[in-house]
């Protein structure tokens, strides 16, 4: 069947879906960041031009929505946990493993993947706390594995049914992630597209954390 043109959403009536339809993949998530959507790096080009619609018409109704957009972005910008003491680049050392090495480094939150199931690794601070809470994922550790005040070994809890995991603050868990020159090492899509969950995280130093 053919698409038909015009607005296909309901309740968006100043909003062409095919315009957006005629915008290229990276071009939608640039403009879905924009208006402050959440868990864009997984979206397919047809979510993306749904969400971004939404998020049109809402910020033209009468400036109800940019206003709003506006505050999200300054609570986003206090938030922002920054890069981190390494500025999110990998840190390398002679037991780097063979993914670490092979991995797209990612120093920024703008940075996206240069293809989907690509590897990826950071030590950014913000990349990181943005694709754990996209994924509804929380900072943690494995309960039984402190060491005195020390955090033990550190994991992001996907709320799953792991009772081993002790939810702790993102300022405790980037401490020890940095004194303990971690890499974080991860995904953001699978081959075929669908959002990916996997990380890990690496000593470069002992290879596993």
């Amino acid at each position: 069947m053919s698409e038909k043109p015009g607005n296909q959403t309901p309740n968006t009536p100043d909003v062409s879906e095919t315009e957006l339809r005629n915008m290229k993949v990276d071009e939608l998530r640039n403009e879905a960041k924009e208006e402050n959507i959440p868990g864009t790096s997984g979206m397919r080009k047809e979510e993306l031009v749904k969400e971004v619609a939404k998020a049109r018409q809402e910020g033209g109704d009468g400036g109800k929505g940019n206003a709003s957009g506006s505050q999200a972005k300054d609570t986003e910008d206090a938030e922002d946990l920054g890069a981190g003491p390494d500025g999110g680049k990998i840190r390398y050392g002679d037991d780097s493993s063979k993914s670490l090495k092979y991995s797209q480094e990612i120093t920024s939150p703008d940075e996206e993947p240069e293809r989907e199931g690509r590897s990826l690794a950071t030590t950014h601070h913000e990349v990181i706390r943005q694709w754990a809470e996209e994924r509804g994922g929380v900072p943690a550790t494995v309960e039984g594995t402190e060491h005195g005040d020390h955090l033990g070994v550190l994991r992001i809890d996907f709320r799953d049914k792991d009772t081993n995991l002790r939810e702790v603050s993102w300022e405790e868990w980037f401490k020890t992630f940095d004194e303990r020159r971690l890499n974080f090492i991860y995904q953001e899509q699978r081959t075929d597209g669908n959002q990916s969950n996997f990380f890990r995280l690496e000593n470069p130093d002992r290879e596993d954390a």
